[in-house]
């Protein structure tokens, strides 16, 4: 699979494809060529995933700090734990 395919990879696709990967390289079951190819392939899914996780969290902190930006914080009520 090239780059351009990784890219059309939900987030949840490449983490199996990578934890497929592992699997097979931990049983040691694969010739070196193999191997080889196995850990390129997931050197690749790794920072994809870590790019879209970082996607996610900024999406994330932005949504919050936007959230932050509605909140007065005078009219807020103190937390009372059950």
């Amino acid at each position: 699979m090239k780059n351009n395919d990784l890219e059309k990879l939900t987030f949840e696709k490449a983490m199996k494809e990578l934890e497929e990967l592992v699997d097979s390289l931990d049983k040691g079951d694969i010739s070196l060529d193999e191997a080889i190819s196995a850990y390129d392939r997931g050197s690749q899914l790794k920072g994809y995933c870590e790019k879209k996780l970082q996607e996610a969290k900024m999406k994330v902190d932005t949504i919050q700090s936007s959230d932050n930006t509605d909140t007065i914080p005078e009219k807020l009520s103190p937390f009372k734990p059950d």
